[in-house]
């Protein structure tokens, strides 16, 4: 997690990376398997974060992207919308698990070798702080904790440009062949 030193030093840095790689999407959609086979998970997200690989719809629904990946770690950036409200005016659980289940499960998914595929077993999040539009983005972080040759574990976090957490997150992943 990045340590600000300015909240809106970090902020006006975050914005540029969503600048940036806007430039980079002119396209959301879902490639057919047979796109991704040979493709270490790290290649995956390495030509995602290029602009060579499109982004997923559900980026475009729910206004976050992909800003970072090295192995065993992914990072998504994600702006909190009225759209995303609950009934209470405050930002839908939903909306935390979804950027956070990213994060974390696409941080199992960057360890993984060309023909290993995975699916989430176990996702598990803890809300600690109330989320409006009045924060303009927010970062979910996610680093693997255990890769094993069947399992992988990871952890993430949900926070502010100001470093304030909003949630935090665990996931536990089969790993299995891409063929079965």
């Amino acid at each position: 997690m990045d340590t600000p030193h300015d909240p809106q030093e970090t902020l006006r840095a975050w914005q540029a990376r969503a600048d940036e790689l806007q430039g980079r999407h002119p396209r959301h959609g879902v490639l057919p398997p047979g796109e991704l086979s040979g493709r270490s998970g790290l290649k995956t997200f390495e030509a995602m974060l290029a602009g060579d690989l499109p982004s997923p719809p559900i980026a475009q629904t729910l206004d976050f992207m992909l800003v970072e990946a090295d192995t065993g770690r992914a990072v998504f950036q994600g702006r909190p919308r009225h759209e995303h409200y609950n009934p209470m005016g405050t930002v839908h659980g939903g909306w935390y698990a979804t950027l956070l289940d990213s994060a974390v499960a696409c941080a199992v998914h960057t360890t993984l070798e060309p023909g290993v595929a995975y699916t989430t077993a176990e996702l598990k999040i803890n809300i600690v702080r109330p989320l409006t539009d009045r924060v303009p983005l927010v970062r979910a972080e996610g680093q693997v904790v255990h890769r094993g040759r069947r399992m992988a574990t990871a952890e993430g976090r949900l926070y502010g440009p100001d470093g304030k957490l909003y949630a935090h997150a665990s996931t536990t992943c089969f790993l299995f062949d891409a063929a079965a």
